[in-house]
């Protein structure tokens, strides 16, 4: 059990509290403000200037967990970096599910006044960043969806078998995301309920309804590593889904992209989000 719960803890939190080499700051823990949604206090920090681009992290994760692609990325857009409702150093909301990161997502672009905004998410943080183009035709304007998965049946069976084993009690088994979350947390006694709130998530069927995929009027990137524990037919199908996508697979990499390859995901991320739109192909008179 020990060695599944090591396994998974690689997989889905990455190498947490990992600094970035080059800029020796330690994001998640740098001195950041609270905005409240919906009674709860929401953690968010800041870096850089320009169009404001929301960093979205994964899920069981927190700010840190982006810490990699934050240095770069703050370079050519503004940084809005907030841990989501019971990650981090946010409060715990009532419950967890896609609809109601989407909507703490949503209220923090209303309560910053921001007028427009670029989305970039990995995992959970994905599957906002699709509910939220969705919901936000009006402010979101491009979107990156990383390592996300719109269907319980989207994972791997690989995947599908690690989230079973990732139990209250396997934790208690290892404790190193346990001793992380607790010292970053405003509420560290309630971790089993954050931890039972994150397996009624992730045992939802659906976690991107169809037609919010096929409404989302915005330019996605879909981005993956071809060795991720999302399944590729199902990344494939996301990106057919949308009405303005694009898809990208990436060699011999994971689920844990925004680290094992955060340099290659800013270029293709900074790419991306400042593409022009493709003008439309000259009509051959002679068709």
């Amino acid at each position: 059990m020990k060695q599944i719960l090591s396994c998974l803890i690689i997989a889905v939190l990455l190498a947490c509290g990992k600094p970035s080499k080059d800029v020796p700051v330690k994001y998640g823990s740098n001195n950041g403000k609270y905005v409240v949604i919906k009674g709860t206090r929401v953690y968010y920090e800041e870096y850089g200037s320009g169009m404001p681009l929301l960093l979205l992290h994964q899920g069981l994760g927190s700010i840190e967990n982006m810490g990699e692609v934050i240095p770069e990325l703050s370079k050519h857009f503004r940084i809005i970096a907030p841990d989501a409702p019971g990650h981090g150093r946010s409060e715990q909301a009532d419950t967890l599910s896609g609809a109601l990161l989407a909507d703490y997502s949503s209220a923090l672009i209303d309560e910053l006044k921001l007028d427009s905004v670029f989305v970039m998410g990995w995992s959970m943080g994905g599957n906002t960043a699709l509910l939220l183009a969705a919901n936000r035709p009006d402010k979101v304007k491009k979107v990156i969806s990383g390592g996300s998965n719109t269907r319980s049946d989207g994972l791997t069976q690989e995947g599908r078998d690690l989230l079973k084993e990732y139990t209250v009690e396997a934790v208690k088994e290892d404790q190193d995301w346990l001793n992380n979350y607790q010292k970053l947390s405003p509420q560290p006694d309630k971790w089993i309920k954050f931890w039972e709130d994150n397996q009624k998530m992730w045992a939802r069927e659906v976690k991107v309804p169809e037609d919010k995929l096929a409404g989302i009027l915005a330019p996605v990137l879909v981005i993956r590593g071809d060795r991720d524990m999302i399944r590729l037919e199902h990344s494939i199908g996301i990106y057919r889904s949308l009405k303005n996508g694009q898809l990208c697979i990436y060699p011999n990499t994971g689920h844990g992209m925004p680290e094992s390859k955060s340099a290659m995901l800013c270029r293709i991320a900074i790419d991306f989000l400042k593409e022009k739109p493709a003008r439309n192909a000259p009509i051959d008179p002679a068709s």
